[in-house]
């Protein structure tokens, strides 16, 4: 039910990911009944390997996030979390209220125990093929230097053991490349990092080179990495306004992504964007499957202990 173009692109998506999914694997859809199956008889499918749960409220983008759920227990994302914490499914994915989302995690499925805070990730399309990943992206504005060495560590094991990148490159996104360039978060943390034997350190990043292969994983504070993020949103829509068409700029589109998972609780949460279309939700789900079979949080809660 979340989401701007919600339930039509959202269950339309879903049948487009459940095609490419393996036979085995199924979707549940947490949402009103009534709306989900008018949707799913204009598409022309059935129920086969679908599940609806009957989620009649609706949480908005203008709900207050930490009284959302509590408010509205009837709504999609309160039961679709229930149904994570109980185990029910391996992976929960919404385009609804973000905020409502990151609460949902960090109160309902909670914390990775020695992770200081959770945080999202975006994609950065490498103009020499591939991807980098940014994080955090807008859920801690506020952080301290073992903030941000948690976060090298969060990104090196989703780059590792979802993407398949093996030892990847972690850069600190920095106003220079000299150790000593930065404010006192970036100083601190570039000592932190060039400390550490747990992960592949490049050394600090300029924001001119993040779209370039300097690094698979680049970190930064949220505010930074939400302004980045919000930057590069608007570039691919300038190009689009100036009917530029190029294969690399493309790439920007964030429907060919989907969705960014919640890194450091105890469960597989992936988030997408509010204005998802079909597309966009269809990515979302097939990411949402292959971090859930990755086993990812799993793999962080070893590597915390």
């Amino acid at each position: 039910m979340g989401g701007d173009f919600a339930p039509e692109a959202t269950v339309s998506g879903a049948f487009l990911a459940l095609d490419k999914m393996p036979t085995e694997d199924s979707l549940v859809f947490f949402g009103d009944e009534v709306l989900c199956l008018a949707e799913i008889k204009k598409l022309g499918r059935n129920l086969d390997r679908i599940e609806i749960v009957h989620a009649p409220d609706v949480i908005t983008m203008n709900d207050h996030p930490t009284r959302a759920i509590p408010q509205k227990p009837n709504s999609s994302i309160a039961i679709g979390f229930d149904y994570l914490t109980k185990k029910k499914i391996d992976g929960f994915a919404s385009a609804g209220n973000t905020g409502a989302m990151l609460v949902g995690a960090m109160y309902k499925i909670h914390a990775v125990p020695g992770i200081i805070r959770p945080c999202i990730t975006s994609i950065l399309p490498k103009l020499t093929g591939g991807e980098s990943i940014l994080l955090d992206v807008g859920s801690n504005a506020d952080c301290k230097p073992d903030v941000l060495y948690q976060f090298a560590v969060l990104g090196s094991l989703y780059m590792k053991h979802v993407y398949g990148v093996d030892n990847p490159r972690v850069g600190l996104l920095n106003i220079g490349e000299e150790p000593e360039k930065g404010n006192l978060l970036t100083i601190h943390t570039h000592k932190l990092l060039a400390d550490s034997d747990e992960i592949n350190f490049v050394g600090n990043i300029e924001g001119r080179d993040i779209f370039f292969d300097q690094a698979d994983v680049i970190v930064c504070d949220g505010f930074t990495g939400n302004v980045v993020l919000k930057t590069a949103e608007g570039f691919f829509k300038l190009t689009k306004y100036r009917k530029i068409e190029d294969d690399y700029f493309a790439r920007f589109n964030y429907e060919n992504y989907g969705g960014t998972p919640i890194l450091g609780v105890n469960g597989v949460v992936v988030i997408g964007h509010g204005i998802s279309n079909d597309i966009a939700i269809h990515n979302m789900i097939l990411h949402t499957l292959g971090v859930a079979k990755s086993n990812l949080p799993e793999i962080i809660k070893t590597a915390f202990e």
